[in-house]
């Protein structure tokens, strides 16, 4: 458990008031999101849990599209919060995912539009159906996991997430640690865009793909890529009792699963 201030100690309490509303207005569950603190009762260093900065998680929900979304790893439900008041044409279905009832618990107040699923996103129920998207910010690094991902074999947790996501939707966009991802974007010169060149065209972002991005590729078929545009080094110093160097990373699962196929089966299908 983390010490806070007591500036951050007195707006944690006024957030566990509100929680204790049975329904909150909009303003209210944005008082909740910028101000309880995730550490006040857990140590979330351990956990490798530290939830999305509000601004971050709001720019986060435009590379999201799709009838169902899977937040796995959701915490209190911050990027789906934002994914689910994007001006849609027909409101999302959204699955939330989290292992801790208490980050959950919270969830359910701030989006209780969701489904919310306690437990862990390596024991997924079986008939939890295919999703158009899945999004997260999973645990960094190599945090304590009750599992593996069905092919995924190295330390980073949140390369697990993404595998065991690779078998239940469609796309995926995924906050990560800087060092995972294999370009660098956010807090480049020139406003982010430096004068780089991938594949023989100029695209914005420095390519640097080493060994776990090999490894990965020939593993589960996935390759890690850039969204949007979306500069994470604004937000750095938002997170709650740590600074966090990050980058936005896109998955096309179909095409990973295709470069698997039929080597490798998937995580949901029927055993011969």
């Amino acid at each position: 458990m983390a010490k806070l201030s007591k500036a951050e100690a007195k707006a944690h309490g006024q957030a566990c008031d509100l929680l204790a509303k049975d329904v909150l207005s909009e303003d209210e569950k944005l008082f909740v999101l910028e101000n309880w603190q995730e550490s006040a009762k857990h140590i979330n260093t351990i956990a490798g849990a530290f939830f999305t900065p509000v601004g971050l998680a709001r720019d986060f929900s435009a590379e999201v599209s799709g009838r169902r979304v899977i937040d796995l790893c959701a915490g209190i439900g911050s990027l789906s919060f934002w994914c689910a008041n994007r001006a849609w044409n027909e409101p999302p279905e959204i699955v939330c995912v989290e292992l801790n009832p208490d980050y959950a618990a919270v969830g359910r107040k701030l989006l209780p539009e969701a489904k919310w699923i306690v437990g862990s996103v390596f024991d997924l129920p079986r008939d939890i159906g295919h999703f158009d998207f899945a999004i997260g910010n999973p645990p960094f690094g190599a945090t304590p996991r009750d599992a593996r991902a069905p092919r995924f074999t190295g330390r980073e947790f949140e390369l697990h997430v993404i595998d065991v996501a690779s078998d239940i939707a469609d796309f995926g966009t995924f906050i990560v640690p800087r060092m995972t991802a294999p370009f660098r974007y956010s807090g480049c010169p020139a406003g982010g865009w430096p004068e780089t060149i991938k594949d023989g065209i100029g695209s914005g972002y420095r390519d640097c793909p080493t060994d776990l991005h090999a490894k990965l590729l020939a593993q589960t078929g996935i390759r890690l890529e850039p969204g949007c545009g979306i500069d994470t080094s604004t937000y750095r110093n938002d997170w709650h009792g740590v600074s966090v160097s990050t980058e936005i990373v896109t998955v096309d699962f179909i095409e990973a699963r295709a470069a698997r196929r039929p080597a490798q089966s998937n995580l949901f299908e029927e055993a011969a």
